[in-house]
């Protein structure tokens, strides 16, 4: 009878013992199992934490761009809202309302000034004022900015501004893609000026990258003038101090029949090809690892 009690007792142990471990071994796994979602959650939330940060970050930063540059109008907030930047027209906006902006310094300082709004314009019929008959000077050209009272009036003064004020200095100087048509135009000017007529003007059909930028462009130009040497010379000189950049690499002057001078020279043209954006994506990934991948696209 006292054997059968204790070897009923020592089962009930044994059966006790079985649970306990069965339950340290489910809490076991139930432990690791949290742990792991734990873990999982937490890289998780971290993850998305970086990617809001990055899109904050690159938001902010495209937004600050807009404001320095003067495309739209101050947001509301601190950054643009999709409905802002639908609603946005840049040649709709007053430059009183972009104050400090990149465009309003350009259109209040650097069409204002004196000295390059005297550059010729006469080939440009949009810019002689039909009451006088003359080039719109800034003032005239700033009143009829001043008078729009409609988007489209705003949007036709800003490139009146653009095309008849000294602003046109810029494309002029250094024009915005290859046109052999405006750079024979340029030299047929020079050639008026200076009382001379060539035979025959036509384009080179060359042109090669420069090792000043990726983005600009050389046109060559061989250049023969023969004249007295009066005119010869003054051709020379416009050239040189044409607002056009034209870089004389070599020129020859020879003396000809009746006390004629012979130039002949070769010189380059610039022009700025289509520019190139460089949009950076940086990968993020989980576990604190990143990449950069670099895409480009062209801007016309």
């Amino acid at each position: 009878m006292a054997s059968e009690v204790a070897i009923g007792k020592r089962a009930k142990i044994s059966e006790a013992q079985q649970y306990m471990i069965l339950a340290v071994l489910g809490a076991a796994i139930f432990l690791g199992v949290a742990i792991s979602l734990v873990s999982h959650f937490l890289k998780v939330i971290s993850f998305n934490t970086k990617i809001i940060m990055g899109e904050e970050q690159a938001i902010a930063a495209y937004s600050e761009v807009i404001k320095t540059t003067g495309v739209c109008k101050s947001p509301q907030g601190s950054i643009y809202s999709d409905t802002e930047l639908n609603n946005c027209n840049p040649d709709s906006i007053d430059v009183s309302e972009i104050p400090g902006t990149l465009r309003s310094n350009i259109l209040e300082n650097l069409a204002a000034n004196n000295a390059l709004n005297s550059v010729p314009k006469e080939d440009n019929s949009d810019c002689l004022n039909p009451t006088t008959g003359k080039n719109f000077t800034y003032a005239e050209l700033n009143e009829i900015y001043d008078d729009a009272n409609s988007p489209d009036e705003l949007s036709a003064a800003s490139q009146l501004i653009k095309s008849c004020s000294a602003l046109r200095i810029i494309p002029d100087a250094l024009p915005a893609f290859k046109n052999e048509e405006a750079l024979l135009a340029s030299l047929n000017r020079l050639f008026i000026i200076s009382n001379w007529e060539p035979e025959s003007l036509s384009p080179s059909g060359t042109s090669q990258a420069t090792d000043i930028g990726k983005n600009l462009f050389s046109i060559s130009v061989n250049l023969s003038v023969e004249a007295d040497s009066n005119t010869t010379m003054n051709t020379l000189s416009n050239i040189e101090r044409s607002i056009r950049e034209f870089n004389i690499e070599q020129a020859t002057i020879e003396w000809g029949g009746d006390e004629s001078l012979i130039l002949r020279a070769q010189a380059t043209a610039y022009y700025m090809n289509e520019s190139v954006i460089e949009t950076i994506t940086e990968t993020v990934k989980a576990d604190d690892s990143s990449t950069d991948d670099t895409t480009t696209e062209e801007e016309e």
